[in-house]
């Protein structure tokens, strides 16, 4: 599980080669077909001039593979293809598989390596091309020219290996939210938190309101189980507090083992996750006790809201999805039933823990080139938009048309990502060797919470298992 996502490209083309900085390019050059397409992904016909820097690309075929295997899930992925294929007359196969993670290196090794491959973490992408350094391909000068002109210069980063850039980004996550409800709010008198003394103050006041005859109600609600990935949810926390108790740079740090991970800035963010986690007044609303935290679902955990049993429960924008499987008829907006309002900081503007996808390409080729700069382009992501009418998805890209996107949290996460002054840093634990992010790192939070291990022995724990150079 990424989040964790919990979910480059990329080749410099010969000289020879029409492929432009950027997929944008004025002046209208007629697709294969015509000077439009048929169809774009929202029933309007595709203007393909946007498209001309790519050529004419009739007869080739570029495979793309992922792990979004459900036809729900990857129709979208495959009607935005449909404007690049109708203007350049290449065709664009997709393949999804729930064996991705365990099949990509397999196929790789094996010389049937896809033309493209979507990669949910950017861990397994280093892994990737560092151990398959002759069969990966750095994203070329198209691809990375739009990723230069519409993406913060943070993206970029989370691509690189060893200095060379790989990967490119796709879609984008916001993961530091508080999700409560706007009602009850209300009804209360209270107020958004806009600092982390404020969220705290909130607590205990909403703590002190309740009766003292009622154990079950508390201030917070949160659940970390999630099978084979359970802790996960709890180093995002960690993460978020990271952010917040040290500055990007000592964070950047400790992702890249720059500090140990029993570093006092470290041990102070995990106690300052468990100021909220670990403590009886605040936790586990409508669930139980502190253990409960361990044993809870994470895609149940903030359920209580609903019931009025919980007022805060700290999950990504990508919970939006699992309020309508407590009550179909929630109103996630706003004024609603549930909202979210961004994790408080000590500064104006939070800063904000993101997760996301990132694509490597395995075929140095003009027509995977062109789909890699196309995949980076506004074209791309607006169409990628449109093919997703129930929402839940969102880029980075800083030409995404915001009134595309149809849930209004998606639209609150892309301001925040986006917004010109935003302190953004990656899921640290996708960054992280799997043998801590997605190992030591998720069980000893875990234990942390379910067996009341101290910070120190958590933190000294992960520090030990982190591998040798």
């Amino acid at each position: 599980m990424t989040s964790k996502t919990k979910r480059g490209m990329f080749v410099a083309l010969s000289a020879g080669a029409v492929l432009a900085v950027s997929a944008c390019s004025g002046g209208a050059t007629p697709a294969p077909g015509g000077s439009t397409a048929s169809g774009g992904t929202d029933g309007s016909a595709t203007d393909c001039a946007a498209y001309e820097s790519y050529g004419d690309l009739s007869g080739k075929t570029i495979t793309v593979y992922t792990s979004i295997a459900s036809d729900a899930e990857a129709e979208p992925h495959i009607d935005a293809f449909v404007p690049f294929e109708e203007c350049t007359g290449a065709k664009v196969e997709y393949e999804g598989s729930r064996e991705f993670e365990a099949q990509l290196p397999v196929r790789v090794k094996a010389g049937n390596a896809p033309d493209l491959a979507y990669i949910p973490q950017p861990g397994l992408l280093q892994t990737l091309v560092k151990e398959n350094a002759d069969k990966v391909v750095p994203v070329g000068e198209a691809a990375a020219a739009n990723v230069d002109k519409y993406y913060k210069e943070f993206w970029k980063s989370v691509g690189m290996v060893d200095g060379k850039y790989y990967g490119i980004p796709i879609g984008a996550n916001a993961k530091s939210f508080v999700w409560y409800s706007p009602k009850v709010f209300a009804e209360k008198g209270y107020e958004i938190p806009k600092t982390w003394a404020e969220l705290i103050a909130l607590s205990d006041q909403i703590a002190a309101d309740i009766p003292a005859d009622d154990t079950t109600t508390k201030p917070w609600c949160a659940g970390i189980e999630s099978g084979g990935a359970t802790g996960w949810p709890a180093t995002d926390w960690v993460e978020d507090m990271m952010l917040r108790v040290g500055t990007p740079e000592q964070y950047d740090q400790w992702v890249n083992h720059e500090i140990p991970f029993n570093d006092p800035t470290v041990v102070k963010a995990i106690d300052q996750a468990g100021s909220i986690l670990k403590n009886e007044k605040y936790v586990n609303g409508g669930l139980g006790g502190i253990t409960t935290i361990a044993t809870t679902p994470f895609t149940d955990a903030g359920f209580p809201i609903l019931d009025g049993m919980c007022f805060m429960h700290r999950q990504a924008s990508f919970y939006q999805a699992n309020w309508q499987t407590a009550d179909p008829d929630a109103d996630v907006s706003e004024n609603g039933d549930v909202w979210a309002f961004p994790l408080p900081g000590e500064g104006a503007t939070p800063p904000v823990l993101v997760g996301g996808e990132f694509a490597l390409a395995f075929r140095d080729a003009p027509e995977v080139a062109a789909l890699q700069a196309y995949l980076t382009s506004p074209e791309w992501s607006n169409a990628k938009a449109d093919a997703t009418p129930n929402g839940g998805w969102l880029s980075a890209n800083s030409e995404l048309d915001p009134n595309k996107l149809v849930k209004p949290i998606d639209k609150l996460s892309y301001e925040l990502i986006t917004a010109e002054d935003a302190v953004v840093r990656f899921d640290g634990s996708d960054l992280m060797p799997s043998a801590v992010g997605a190992g030591s790192f998720w069980k000893e939070m875990t234990d942390w919470i379910a067996l009341g291990k101290s910070t120190q022995d958590a933190a000294t724990a992960i520090e030990t298992s982190w591998p040798k150079q």
